[in-house]
């Protein structure tokens, strides 16, 4: 049988004619949620250094000042599990150097460091002020945190889908179009800073040291895929 072109042009149309048809519009956009409260538990890094001539003189300083600071957060009721050794170190010091002169050993420093987590931040205070009593020289840091962060994870990441969907509506709006259904949702990642927003909540327990415990942040970014009509 004989094929004209006409019909050769109008098969390949129709076999064209799904692939179009198949195409849809779509806009994506990002969105944004956080959620803030007020930390409820708090970690403390905190230790001795001490140095002597000999290493041994400067270990046996520092374990005598340690036991102490043990004995000051076990009075304090800090259970064994929420306090870990996070550094340990004996380093040579020297001294000279100059002039072509070559450094002389004059002793030994030995460092040893502890994370205390305190599930009631009120003790803060007080921890820092049985610490430093006891002989702790060393204050490396204080870490906040949220202990169960998933509800107010699952709020931010709620307040991100409402934020791209106001922003869709939007740039919708404008073009002359309408939003469809969501064909794809991804998240950008869930985070919470470790750098806390400050605000006026300073705690004082009778003469311990004031502390801000300010307000953590749960955040949450998605990206959402609608089709457009």
């Amino acid at each position: 049988m004989k094929t004209t072109l006409p019909a050769l042009l109008a098969a390949t149309l129709l076999l064209s004619a799904p692939a179009w048809a198949a195409e849809t519009r779509t806009i994506a956009m990002a969105g944004h949620g956080e959620v803030k409260a007020a930390p409820d538990q708090v970690q403390i890094t905190a230790g001795v250094m001490t140095s002597a001539p000999t290493a041994a003189q400067a270990l046996t300083a520092n374990t005598a000042r340690m036991k102490t600071v043990f004995g000051a957060l076990e009075k304090m009721g800090v259970p064994a599990r929420n306090i870990q050794t996070t550094n340990f170190s004996v380093s040579p010091q020297y001294t000279g150097g100059n002039n072509n002169e070559r450094p002389r050993l004059s002793g030994y420093q030995v460092n040893n460091n502890v994370t205390v987590h305190l599930d009631d931040v009120s003790k803060l205070g007080s921890a820092m002020d049985a610490l430093v009593t006891a002989g702790a020289n060393q204050m490396n840091g204080i870490s906040w945190s949220i202990r169960e962060p998933g509800p107010m994870l699952a709020k931010a990441r709620a307040e991100a889908i409402a934020d791209a969907k106001l922003r869709a509506e939007t740039y919708a709006k404008a073009a002359g179009v309408t939003l469809g259904p969501i064909q794809s949702i991804n998240e950008g990642g869930a985070v919470m800073p470790p750098r806390p927003m400050y605000r006026a909540m300073a705690m004082q327990a009778d003469s311990a040291v004031p502390v801000a415990a300010g307000e953590e942040i749960v955040a949450a970014d998605v990206s959402v895929v609608w089709e457009i009509r």
